[in-house]
């Protein structure tokens, strides 16, 4: 019998601690191994297959596009794409006009890193502590942890890190030459920290005061995953611009930066070969159709709350907090989590960490109430021991 794993091990650039497993297949919220072994999906992907694997809208529209048209230059316009970037302005703030498109969430932070610096002329970012924004260059810069980044410096100048949720902390830090804020609505790799309304709304009126950028970071909040199509909808704010990609287009590589007015940009100074590309546009059109057809906010915000609920049942000494919103779900332990995700994979449910201790469930929004169950039954189980 081959090998899958092996073989990707031998060949792969080694930046992945692979997991014993072989995924072979998917339908909605189960995946298949190789030997035929099922399992709940509460990973997808680090969040990308929040409408299931092979979602059959997204599959048909996927199909029908490649027999058209896959790749089509910036430099023409494309019937999907024209359209998918209508449906993007549909969905987001009246502020928000413009769009450009990439294929993934590192790829949306740069762009709008480089759009902050153009349209402001000035330098500098106050970012959040525990956050993550992504792994190339101007991305890592804007990211804290300094584990990413020590063997990668110097890193780009001009970012600076405050608390999460602590506005007098970040107010100390503006000056004249601060271009953007950027932040995450919830940070999902720093532990599933939420944002807090008052803030929020805080740092936008402080934005406005001083002329400067919010850049909110829905890469892995946005389309629906938080009850919300985007997580800033909470705190009832408008961005400046907002970074997207993750579950954009039910699995295929998309991302996008969504931006108001204020950014001014001109033919030359950015640009992407594979970004915008038909088959892309046809796939997050579907994907967002899906959610709207299907109600899928309200069944992220429902099954959300139902999960929250067993799971402050649970009777266990190794819990230390629960965090949700949404189907957006972080155990803070009290211990490291791998183990626990080692155990849980045994027992038939895929779930991801958010730092040392903290397990994260990121199951489709579309998994059934069944799957549900089935899932926190293992948890309790895992936990419980």
């Amino acid at each position: 019998m081959i090998d899958y794993n092996q073989i990707e091990i031998e060949h792969s650039v080694h930046l992945f601690n692979k997991r014993d497993l072989v995924l072979v297949s998917g339908k909605n919220a189960k995946v298949w191994d190789v030997d035929g072994r099922e399992y709940i999906d509460c990973t997808t992907g680090q969040g990308v297959a929040s409408l299931g694997h092979s979602n059959p809208a997204v599959v048909k529209a996927i199909r029908e596009q490649a027999g058209k048209l896959i790749t089509c230059s910036g430099s023409f316009s494309n019937d999907k794409r024209a359209l998918f970037m209508q449906k993007l302005i549909d969905i987001t703030p009246d502020n928000l006009t413009q769009v450009f498109l990439c294929n993934s969430g590192a790829e949306s932070v740069e762009a709008a890193l480089k759009f902050a610096r153009f349209s402001t002329k000035k330098t500098g970012f106050i970012c959040a502590m525990r956050n993550f924004h992504g792994r190339t260059f101007g991305a890592l810069s804007a990211t804290f942890t300094p584990a990413y980044k020590k063997d990668f410096e110097p890193v780009v100048p001009g970012f600076q890190f405050v608390p999460y949720n602590d506005f007098e902390k970040l107010k100390s830090q503006v000056s004249d030459d601060t271009a953007a804020i950027l932040l995450e609505a919830v940070q999902g790799e720093g532990g599933v920290n939420l944002g807090q309304k008052e803030y929020f709304q805080q740092v936008r009126r402080l934005c406005d005061e001083k002329n400067i950028l919010l850049i909110i970071d829905e890469v892995q909040t946005g389309f629906c995953r938080t009850g919300r199509m985007f997580a800033f909808e909470h705190f009832d704010i408008q961005p400046d611009m907002i970074c997207l990609a993750k579950a954009m287009a039910g699995g295929v590589p998309m991302g996008a930066v969504v931006c108001s007015d204020k950014i001014k940009m001109k033919p030359g100074k950015h640009g992407t070969t594979f970004g915008g590309n038909p088959l892309a546009c046809a796939a997050g059109l579907a994907a967002i159709e899906f959610m709207q057809k299907e109600n899928i906010e309200s069944q992220s915000e429902k099954k959300g709350k139902y999960i929250l609920g067993k799971l402050s049942q649970i009777k266990s000494n190794r819990i230390r907090e629960i965090r949700q919103i949404g189907l957006m779900i972080g155990i803070e332990l009290k211990e490291k989590v791998q183990p626990f995700i080692a155990a849980l994979q045994k027992e038939g449910v895929l779930a991801i960490p958010a730092g040392p201790t903290v397990l994260r469930l990121l199951p489709p929004l579309t998994i059934s109430y069944e799957e549900l169950d089935f899932v926190l039954d293992k948890v309790q189980q895992v936990l419980g021991k």
